[in-house]
């Protein structure tokens, strides 16, 4: 982990093309990266660009076709699939939605999630459930972070009536990576009749399939990935958390066999097939299909630029390999503190570092988390809060420097002085 000084005066370097980094310390990467120079400017001179070719013209329509199709190209090559599987959404939800509306539910069907799914996965299936009968179930995966075993949990909480299982690769109120690819490889086994022929076994599209849904919002930008190998059924992400590019741009990963699993909800030119006389007569068969209407072309310029931004640094091996060694530096650090409880107990697997104050619920003081969360903000120091369970949650990436860590850590020791009775 250690830097040489060659090394160090190159991250400086590096980190002087964020100005969100200039006069604060950010610990909230998971929440929203901050932009880099590179990407804010790109925005202003592609709005500019349009405007001199006219917004609506022939040659502005060109240009952004190309520019949306590179960065498709992009966050393709990025989780090393191939560009026709990638829908362009808003966010991580509006991919989750796309599967969640677009399967045919039949009333007695099940989906399997586990307690670590974000609340609005939840409310989603939640409304499915109201209007199609369908049942869901939660299975116990967040105590299993430091001991236990998440695939078996999975193996035995799902039913003959499972249709879809929703997994998060890196749980976002844990920070622990699943063994996300034996996870898929258990429900699509499931999935089969040990009476089917080994040739029927090979079709994805049998009606006892269980289709996998991977929250990858956490996971993304942080995890070397190869999302083909995995072989999920559908891969949701966002590109302004751990890519640092701009809000409103995401992307869905769906497998080639799953097209057919599922039907498109909102329903625009993007997706649509015309005839001679633009009248439609069916979708895409690719991951446009998915998609509705205009985009925001300036948003494609601009992950891109991020994302280029990052591989210059390093590969992904590589700033993986600095953000998890920055992440055990950190941990190891809150672990010493007596007045702190940290929920991992071995050097944690992705950048999410989560604590609480002992005996917080104890203290006279309303929602204690939060308000130490404010205190430390008004120092520079950028974290968050987390509900469930009732937390601290700390963000470390590859671009946070050692200094940043000691100073955290010392901030929080001072505070906790003034807010806890030791």
């Amino acid at each position: 982990m250690v830097l040489s000084a060659s090394e160090r005066n190159r991250l400086i370097l590096h980190r002087q093309q964020f100005s969100a980094l200039h006069n604060k310390m950010y610990f909230n990467f998971g929440g929203q990266g901050p932009m880099p120079q590179s990407a804010i400017e790109s925005i202003q001179k592609v709005h500019q660009t349009l405007q001199k070719l006219g917004p609506f013209s022939w040659d502005a329509g060109v240009f952004s076709v190309k520019e949306t199709e590179k960065t498709r190209q992009m966050i393709a090559q990025e989780i090393q699939v191939s560009p026709k599987t990638i829908t362009l959404t808003q966010n991580v939800l509006s991919g989750c939605n796309i599967p969640l509306w677009g399967i045919n539910w039949q009333a007695g069907d099940h989906i399997l999630l586990s307690d670590c799914e974000y609340p609005a996965v939840v409310a989603t299936v939640q409304e499915l459930q109201y209007r199609f009968g369908i049942e869901y179930s939660v299975c116990p995966l967040m105590d299993t972070l430091n001991t236990g075993d998440p695939l078996a949990i999975i193996n035995n909480h799902l039913r003959p009536t499972t249709r879809l299982v929703i997994l998060s690769h890196v749980l976002w109120n844990t920070g622990q990576v699943l063994p996300i690819k034996e996870m898929i490889a258990a429900c699509h086994h499931y999935g089969r009749r040990p009476s089917e022929s080994k040739s029927s076994q090979s079709q994805d599209h049998a009606e006892n399939k269980v289709w996998v849904l991977v929250d990858a919002a956490q996971s993304v930008g942080v995890l070397p990935l190869n999302v083909a190998d995995l072989n999920a059924d559908f891969y949701a992400f966002t590109g302004h958390k751990w890519w640092c590019g701009p809000p409103g741009l995401g992307a869905l990963y769906i497998h080639p066999n799953a097209y057919n699993a599922i039907r498109p909800t909102f329903i625009g030119w993007r997706g649509v097939v015309k005839d001679e006389q633009g009248n439609p007569v069916g979708f895409h068969d690719d991951g446009q299909r998915f998609e509705v209407s205009t985009y925001d072309v300036t948003s494609m310029i601009a992950l891109r630029e991020a994302i280029t931004l990052h591989n210059q640094w390093g590969t992904a091996d590589d700033r993986y390999k600095r953000l998890t060694d920055l992440g055990a530096y950190l941990l190891q650090q809150l672990q010493a503190i007596p007045q702190l409880h940290c929920f991992r107990n071995s050097p944690p697997e992705s950048g999410l570092i989560f604590f609480q104050i002992k005996d917080y619920q104890s203290l006279q003081i309303e929602d204690a988390h939060a308000a130490f969360v404010r205190e430390l903000e008004k120092q520079g120091f950028l974290l968050r809060t987390i509900l469930t369970p009732d937390c601290i949650r700390a963000c470390v990436n590859y671009m946070t420097l050692e200094s940043e860590i000691d100073a955290l850590v010392a901030a929080i020791q001072v505070l906790l002085s003034k807010f806890s009775p030791w």
